[in-house]
C-alpha cells in the first residue's frame, strides 16, 4: 500500500494526522481528494467542493513513521476565486486573508480559511489551466500538505520519492512535495514546523 510505504500509519484504510481522519478509497475510486466531511457548516454547498456534513469526534492521530503530525493546509482550485469565496464565507468558513500576488506555478490569487487546524487554501486557477476551460465550473479539491517534526527523516522515509525541499512561504520553514512515483494518489506536501 503507498500510503503505508510512505511511512504513513495506516488502520483499516484509515490515516489519522492531528484532528484529522483520511479514508483512502483505494485505486478504483480514481485519482485526487475526492470528497471531504466537514464539522459545523452552515451549509454544505461549497461551490462545487464535494461535501458532507460530520458528526464524528476529530481524530487524535499521533506522530507517524515519517514525521507527519498534523495536516497543515488542504489545498483546492477555484476557475473563479470570488464566487469560491463567497459560497466557503456563506457556509459558515472563518475567511482569514486575500493574497493577491502570484504564486511561484502562476496563479494570480488565493484565499485562505481556518477550519479547527487546518487551513483551508483556495487557488485562483492560472491562465491555461483546465480548470479555466469552464469559468463557471466547480471549484476542486487538489491536495493536501502535512506537518513533519524533521522533514529530513521524512526523505529518508520516503527513499527517494520526495522533491527538492525549498523554503516555504512561511519564513523559517522549508516544503517539499512527494514525487508521483510515490502513488499517494493526489498531490501531497511535507512542510517542517520551522
Amino acid at each position: 500500500m503507498p500510503w503505508g510505504d510512505a511511512g504513513f500509519a495506516v488502520r483499516d484504510g484509515l490515516v489519522d494526522a492531528g484532528s484529522v481522519r483520511i479514508r483512502l478509497a483505494g485505486p478504483g475510486a480514481g485519482r485526487g481528494l475526492l470528497s471531504w466531511s466537514v464539522r459545523a457548516l452552515a451549509s454544505t454547498d461549497l461551490d462545487g467542493l464535494p461535501t458532507v456534513l460530520s458528526r464524528r469526534p476529530p481524530a487524535n492521530g499521533a506522530a507517524h513513521p515519517n514525521g507527519v503530525v498534523a495536516i497543515d493546509h488542504v489545498v483546492a482550485f477555484s476557475p473563479d476565486l470570488d464566487r469560491t469565496i463567497a459560497a466557503l464565507r456563506e457556509a459558515g468558513l472563518d475567511f482569514r486573508r486575500l493574497r493577491e500576488e502570484p504564486t511561484p506555478a502562476g496563479a494570480p490569487r488565493q484565499a485562505f480559511f481556518r477550519m479547527g487546524e487546518v487551513i483551508l487554501e483556495v487557488i485562483q486557477a492560472p491562465a491555461g489551466s483546465r480548470l479555466l476551460a469552464d469559468p463557471d465550473g466547480p471549484a476542486r479539491l487538489w491536495g493536501i500538505s502535512f506537518l513533519v517534526e524533521d522533514l529530513d527523516r521524512t526523505a529518508t522515509t520516503l527513499h527517494g520519492l520526495l522533491g527538492e525541499a525549498r523554503d516555504a512561504a512561511q519564513p523559517g520553514r522549508r516544503i517539499a512535495t512527494a514525487r508521483r512515483e510515490a502513488g499517494l494518489g493526489l498531490a501531497v506536501a511535507f512542510m517542517d514546523t520551522g
